[in-house]
C-alpha cells in the first residue's frame, strides 16, 4: 500500500542528496588550485565568525570527527590559511584563526564559485530561492537537533 508522506519524504531527501553531490562536484572543479570543499568551508567559517575557534568546536559545526578536521587544519596550517596557536587558558586545546593569506583564498575561491551559484539563482527565479532558503534553514536546523547542534 502506497504511503502518500513516505513517497513524498524519500523524494525529498533523494533531490537533497542528489544537488549536494552535483553542486560539491562542480563547485570542486572551480576552486583554486589545491584548495578542497572542506578547506573552503573552514575559511569561510572562520571569515563569519571573526574569532577563533578551537578544534573542536569546527569539527562540531561540520559535524565531522577531530581526526578529520584536525587533518584538514594541517593542511591549512601548511598552506599558510590558518594560525594555530596553543590555548593560554587550557594547554591541552588548541584556538585557529584565518591568516590574511586564508582570508585571501577564501575570496579567491568565492569569486571562483560566484558564477556557478548566480547562475543556479537566475536559472531558478530569485523569488524561488527566497522561498526555497526558510524551508532549507529549518530542515537544517531540525537535522541538527538530533545531534545536540
Amino acid at each position: 500500500m502506497k504511503n502518500p508522506r513516505k513517497d513524498m519524504a524519500n523524494a525529498l531527501f533523494s533531490e537533497l542528496l542528489m544537488a549536494d553531490q552535483l553542486a560539491r562536484n562542480r563547485l570542486s572543479k572551480v576552486l583554486p588550485k589545491g584548495m578542497e570543499l572542506s578547506h573552503f568551508g573552514v575559511l569561510n567559517l572562520l571569515t563569519r565568525h571573526q574569532a577563533e575557534l578551537s578544534p573542536a568546536e569546527l569539527a562540531r559545526a561540520f559535524h565531522v570527527t577531530r581526526g578529520a578536521m584536525t587533518n584538514t587544519l594541517n593542511k591549512l596550517n601548511w598552506a599558510g590559511y590558518v594560525h594555530i596557536r596553543p590555548d593560554w587558558d587550557d594547554a591541552r586545546r588548541k584556538m585557529v584563526s584565518i591568516s590574511p593569506a586564508g582570508r585571501t583564498a577564501r575570496d579567491t575561491a568565492l569569486a571562483a564559485i560566484a558564477p556557478l551559484i548566480d547562475d543556479a539563482v537566475s536559472t531558478l527565479g530569485e523569488e524561488r530561492v527566497r522561498q526555497t532558503i526558510p524551508v532549507l534553514r529549518s530542515l537544517r536546523q531540525r537535522l541538527g537537533e538530533d545531534d545536540g547542534v
